[in-house]
């Protein structure tokens, strides 16, 4: 595997701004990149986005557009507009849905297609999508070569589907690896997680983490934690 930077995210999975941003204080100095998802979007909407800008952090506006190309391509635009830096939509929207994403960025934003969401294994993923025998790694890779063909920058994935599909596309695909787990961690509801440094390990670009920071007693050790996880990887 060839040496990959891999940047850590941390999820603002919270309410409302004021606990948002609480964290953000917390972590000031240990981390420059925040997910800002449904829940909290939806509550404060893009005054949060603003808001984690001016305290001089990234954004990744975690909404999965899955829409007609039109509606997706105006979307898409609006998030641009807003400054976000990563934006998701869901593979399974289809070529044309990737592709309108991409023409909305105008290569402002890098677009990620959502492939197979962490929460299912092999046996729920099957039972879900009604395909008996349906591996959650055998989805993957059909959904990252629409995502590879449309010309978007990257996908969302397992830790431990990143290497098969590297090797299949090179470097034609970003991978933002989520069921982020510091080592003897819960899993919560995540059923394929990985750590910091195993999902680095298998050329993970980006990393969010969640609850193994915003659920800790102390989340800027926890933060410390994951540092010093990545850290331990050689160069």
């Amino acid at each position: 595997m060839a040496n990959v930077t891999t940047i850590p995210i941390v999820a603002l999975d919270y309410p409302d701004t004021d606990a948002a941003m609480r964290l953000v204080r917390t972590l000031a100095g240990r981390c420059r990149f925040y997910k800002v998802g449904s829940e909290l979007f939806t509550a404060a909407g893009p005054e949060i986005v603003e808001r984690v800008r001016d305290a001089g952090a990234d954004v990744f506006l975690d909404l999965k557009f899955h829409d007609i190309p039109n509606t997706v391509r105006g979307a898409t635009r609006s998030a641009a507009a807003l400054g976000v830096r990563l934006l998701t939509v869901h593979a399974a929207g289809g070529l044309d849905m990737l592709r309108a994403a991409a023409e909305g960025a105008e290569q402002r934003i890098g677009v990620l297609a959502v492939t197979v969401l962490t929460s299912f294994d092999d046996a729920s993923l099957a039972r879900a999508m009604g395909r008996p025998g349906l591996a959650a790694s055998e989805e993957v890779a059909r959904l990252a070569g629409v995502a590879a063909e449309s010309g978007i920058h990257g996908i969302v994935c397992a830790g431990t589907d990143v290497a098969a599909v590297r090797a299949r596309f090179e470097d034609r695909l970003a991978f933002l690896v989520p069921g982020i787990r510091l080592s003897g961690g819960a899993p919560h509801d995540q059923r394929r997680v990985v750590t910091p440094a195993e999902a680095a390990r298998m050329g993970a670009t980006y990393i969010v983490i969640g609850r193994a920071v915003t659920a800790a007693e102390d989340p800027a050790g926890a933060m410390a934690a994951v540092h010093a996880d990545l850290g331990s990887i050689a160069a």
